[in-house]
C-alpha cells in the first residue's frame, strides 16, 4: 500500500513500489491530465509538481514520493501562479494540438512561482526538456513573460 498527498487529497492506493507516480495517477487515482509522452523522463509531458518543484513523474517510483505534496494539472490552477499561467495561455492562444501542454504548464508555473520576473535565458533552463512538436516555443515564452507580470 502506497500513501500520497495528491492535489491536497490523501489517498492510500494499491502499487507495487516500483509503479511509476504517472501510473498512479493516471489508471489508479484518474487523473488523466498528466499525459505520458517518452517514458524516460525526456520530454516533459509527464511533469507534475512534488512540493512546489517540476519533476517527470514517469521515471519517479511511487513509493519514493513518501509524504511531500503531488500537484497535477487538475489542481494547478489553486495556485497564483498556475491561474497566471492558465490565463496566458489562453490569452496568447499557446496551445495547438495541446498534448504536451500540461508538462509545460506544469514546468512554466513552477518557474514562476520561484522567480517573478524571469528573463529569456531563465525561461530557456526552466523549460529545457520540455518537448513541443507543434513548436510553440515563442508563444509559450510569451505566455510565461505574460504572466510574469500580472
Amino acid at each position: 500500500m502506497i500513501s500520497l498527498n495528491v492535489n491536497g487529497r490523501d489517498y492510500a492506493v494499491q502499487a507495487p513500489d516500483d509503479m511509476p507516480l504517472l501510473w498512479v495517477l493516471r489508471d489508479l487515482l484518474n487523473l488523466k491530465g498528466t499525459k505520458f509522452g517518452c517514458g524516460i523522463a525526456q520530454c516533459g509531458a509527464c511533469t507534475v509538481h512534488v512540493d512546489g518543484r517540476p519533476v517527470r513523474s514517469c521515471m519517479l517510483p511511487a513509493a519514493n514520493v513518501g509524504s511531500r505534496e503531488v500537484t497535477t494539472i487538475e489542481a494547478i490552477g489553486q495556485k497564483e501562479s498556475g491561474r497566471r499561467i492558465q490565463q496566458a495561455w489562453l490569452e496568447l492562444e499557446v496551445v495547438q494540438c495541446g498534448y504536451c501542454q500540461s508538462g509545460q504548464i506544469m514546468s512554466a508555473a513552477a518557474l514562476i512561482e520561484h522567480n517573478r520576473s524571469p528573463d529569456d535565458v531563465e525561461i530557456d533552463a526552466a523549460m529545457a526538456g520540455n518537448i513541443c512538436r507543434c513548436a510553440t516555443y515563442a508563444r509559450i515564452r510569451a505566455a510565461i513573460k505574460s504572466a510574469s507580470r500580472t
